[in-house]
């Protein structure tokens, strides 16, 4: 669904009210304010909706793209919640997971922080980014969940993005189902290689949904490009999604 910012209201899925363990990913890997990273505001407004429904463990979790500390990014980005958990990726345990698909795109098992696996409902919160010409949107926002250290010996996902970070993407959308997205398009920030620096326009809009669903949406109405949705739909087809 598209909103208009003034309108916006985290209304929780009812789904939630029977959940135990929330887990928010937002875009916080930068000591940069909203819309390099997601903001205090929309992740205040989203705690507060699941507030009114649940009295679950609600944890925020994010990762460095140099595998640095993220602590003292959540605090310079003002995510201080009360009764509300803050993790950094380097510091959950690993689980390796299989990939779903039949057939691969490019990886065939995932290392995801095992907080990921055992919690009842995921939410990925991000800005709207174009990076060099393409959209960074609810799902690239996963990549961060992976330990970048892992996957690069400078850090940054070296590894991934060298097998095709589109293919990869693909991959990790099936590896790692994520229950709702929330894009934060009040602005869209675009950038070609300095991640925390670049251009802002004004949208407006925030959107919220299935994950593959808002960044269609997103991609349809503001005519950015996302290679990696044409990927999700043609493996669909094995789900008989």
């Amino acid at each position: 669904m598209i909103y208009n910012n003034s309108d916006f209201v985290f209304k929780a899925p009812s789904v939630l009210s029977r959940a135990r363990r929330v887990l928010i990913k937002p875009m916080a890997g930068y000591p940069v304010s909203y819309p390099v990273t997601t903001s205090r505001e929309m992740m205040a407004t989203i705690i507060k909706g699941i507030r009114k429904v649940t009295d679950a463990d609600i944890l925020i979790l994010d990762g460095t793209p140099n595998g640095g500390p993220i602590s003292p990014i959540y605090q310079s980005l003002g995510y201080d919640f009360a009764r509300i958990i803050t993790l950094d990726v380097n510091d959950c345990v690993w689980v390796e997971v299989d990939n779903p698909l039949t057939k691969p795109l490019a990886v065939p098992t995932f290392w995801i922080p095992n907080v990921v696996l055992s919690s009842d409902y995921l939410i990925s919160v991000s800005p709207l980014k174009v990076v060099d010409g393409f959209g960074h949107l609810s799902i690239m926002n996963l990549l961060s969940l992976l330990p970048s250290k892992k996957y690069g010996a400078g850090g940054g996902w070296e590894d991934l993005y060298s097998l095709g970070i589109e293919k990869v993407i693909t991959d990790l959308y099936f590896t790692m189902p994520f229950d709702l997205g929330i894009i934060e398009a009040r602005q869209k920030f675009i950038t070609k290689d300095e991640p925390a620096k670049g251009e802002i326009e004004e949208c407006g809009k925030i959107f919220m949904g299935d994950l593959y669903k808002i960044d269609l949406e997103v991609s349809q109405t503001l005519g950015i490009k996302t290679n990696y949705l044409d990927m999700i739909k043609e493996s669909m087809a094995e789900f008989d999604l």
